[in-house]
């Protein structure tokens, strides 16, 4: 066995994995990197990237089959699903290089490609290597959860780790969950030319606004995707091109393809993290506010640590661990000014608490401003007209904030920069968005908030008459 001696050692090169290794080796720490599958994760290669890059195939066959509108004749899409695949795998290709071995290497990091396994609170072997650390970051990441559902083990199934290597355009594909990466996959599908049937245990996009969710469902049953919501599943049966999906309530779908998205599982089972003291829960592993393990020299970050499962968690994970780790500055993480987006078409994008997770909280205090979209001049002249913002505000500051509409993935980046800097609406509606885009959604529900102050106000309209008739 080599054994090493390093200042952080990193297991696992995601998105959080990669950003703690090039912050600390660039800073001066000696780096370890420990990645026994792929370069970049779950996200440059099952997630993330490849999953937009077919929805942006999706889109462009829809937009083909929907020109009318903008004086441009519609024309039934030639879809070559595999020829989509290839554009999915050339976008993975063209990222791949900003997360591979040798650019980290550059930046001075000493990168193992094995499964990294503790054998003691301060040791853990990767091959033929035992490395210690003065610190260790876990960032293994999440896996697709696969639940024991009776009849599942005999019949071919996709995850979101296989789906993007379907090179033959499924005729019927059944989706079992109905979260974000479900119905972005169903979307993406019935766009090319697939029927799709979306089965949900209980109701879909449950984590998000009920108001918002219903605007992102609507369109996904216009445009022919079947979702059969409260169907928990009970049995699979059928072969591969002939599945059969059973629900307890005794309904029976049928399609040629299944793919599991049901969730995530942390990927713990090869770290031996009893051999480190590290306890677990069963959302991951267990970490305190500053992404501690019960170990106080092992860290863990992103979907491991069993808290929000995205990319950006990881990226602001990893640099709470740059300033604790390296500089031994206390350092929390929260996530009150974390944003989520679900990319269907209309996008879905909450950051801070809900409406009704801000009525809970807050009672009469809380006070919602909303604005329309079929009010913006930007989203009228691109027939992009459903949709709505909402700002949940208590005591003129923003907690929360709900977009369902075009391109409502950006417009979040505002609110989340407003929470996280603790911002108040006047400071919003003080913003000047150049006219017309999209953007301006945001000053004018922000305006949406002070027009009954400034247009309802009895005191406002005493004070304009006084002035107008005694000032000069």
């Amino acid at each position: 066995m080599q054994k090493i001696k390093t200042d952080i050692l990193v297991i696992g090169a995601g998105s959080g994995g990669l950003s703690v290794a090039a912050g600390a080796s660039q800073m001066g720490a000696d780096v370890t990197l420990l990645e026994g599958h792929k370069m970049g994760g779950d996200c440059l290669n099952f997630g993330c990237v490849p999953s937009k890059a077919l929805i942006a195939s999706g889109k462009a066959a829809h937009g083909q089959a929907h020109a009318a509108p903008f004086g441009v004749a519609d024309v039934a899409p030639q879809i070559d699903y595999a020829a989509a695949k290839d554009h999915v795998h050339q976008v993975i290709a063209q990222i791949e290089p900003m997360d591979s071995q040798e650019r980290f290497e550059g930046f001075g990091v000493r990168v193992i490609r094995e499964y990294g396994t503790f054998v003691s609170p301060t040791e853990v072997q990767a091959g033929e290597h035992v490395i210690s650390a003065r610190r260790v970051v876990i960032a293994t990441g999440s896996s697709p959860l696969v639940p024991p559902i009776p009849g599942l083990d005999q019949i071919p199934y996709e995850t979101n780790e296989t789906i993007f290597d379907l090179r033959y355009k499924p005729e019927h594909l059944l989706i079992i969950g109905g979260g974000p990466i479900g119905m972005e996959m169903a979307q993406a599908h019935v766009r090319l030319g697939c029927k799709v049937t979306v089965i949900e245990g209980l109701k879909a996009l449950s984590k998000d606004d009920p108001e918002a969710a219903a605007v992102v469902l609507d369109g996904l049953r216009a445009e022919g995707v079947e979702i059969a919501e409260d169907a928990m599943v009970s049995r699979i049966g059928g072969q591969a091109g002939a599945i059969e999906v059973e629900t307890q309530d005794g309904r029976t779908f049928t399609g040629t393809h299944l793919l599991m998205a049901v969730g995530r599982k942390a990927n713990i089972d090869r770290l031996n993290l009893e051999a480190a003291g590290i306890e677990t829960t069963r959302a991951g592993i267990k970490v305190d506010e500053s992404l501690r393990t019960t170990n106080r020299r092992i860290y863990a970050i992103g979907d491991v640590a069993g808290g929000l499962q995205f990319t950006h968690v990881a990226g602001y994970h990893a640099g709470i661990i740059i300033r604790s780790a390296l500089f031994g500055l206390p350092s929390k993480a929260k996530t009150s000014h974390i944003p989520w987006a679900t990319y269907t078409d209309p996008e879905l994008a909450q950051v801070g608490l809900t409406e009704a997770d801000a009525r809970k909280r807050h009672g009469d205090v809380l006070e919602i401003a909303r604005f329309d979209y079929h009010h913006n001049d930007r989203a009228i002249a691109e027939r992009k007209t459903t949709g709505f913002i909402k700002v949940m505000v208590v005591k003129g500051r923003p907690i929360g904030a709900t977009i369902v509409g075009h391109q409502a993935g950006e417009l979040i980046n505002l609110w989340s920069l407003a929470l996280a800097n603790n911002l108040k609406m006047s400071q919003i509606a003080a913003m000047v968005s150049p006219y017309p885009t999209i953007g301006e959604l945001n000053k004018r529900v922000a305006g949406a908030y002070f027009s009954p102050r400034l247009f309802e106000n009895q005191m406002v309209k005493r004070v304009v008459r006084f002035v107008q008739r005694w000032i000069p």
